[in-house]
């Protein structure tokens, strides 16, 4: 599957990422950083990636519709999370995508909350 990482991720978190087979982009890589998250949104869109975002903004599916993009994983952490903290968080999201598909279908909600 084919992911953004928004900009609060690093090497590791893409490390994770590409290990399980997935093909990564980030935000930092392709000069996104403080890009709105509409414009963050369409980019998505545009290149069918699903979003890995801590932006809580992107709960609003009135605003980000999930019939427009490939998916958007949502992460929750406490606040200033360690590395080690966040990179668990993604193992259990890739786990957890292992057994179920964000990726867009017909008539199926794309966002997953973790």
């Amino acid at each position: 599957m084919k992911f953004k990482l928004d900009e609060n991720f690093g090497a590791g978190t893409i490390h994770l990422f590409e290990k399980a087979g997935h093909d990564v982009h980030t935000v930092l890589q392709e000069s996104l950083q403080g890009a709105s998250d509409r414009n963050l949104y369409k980019v998505c869109g545009k290149e069918q990636r699903c979003l890995v975002t801590l932006d809580l903004d992107f709960f609003d599916v009135t605003r980000f519709p999930p019939d427009q993009i490939e998916g958007i994983a949502v992460i929750r952490v406490p606040q200033n999370p360690s590395l080690s903290v966040l990179e668990q968080l993604i193992r259990q999201l890739l786990q957890a995508m292992s057994k179920m598909s964000i990726k867009r279908e017909a008539g199926r909600n794309t966002h997953l909350y973790f």
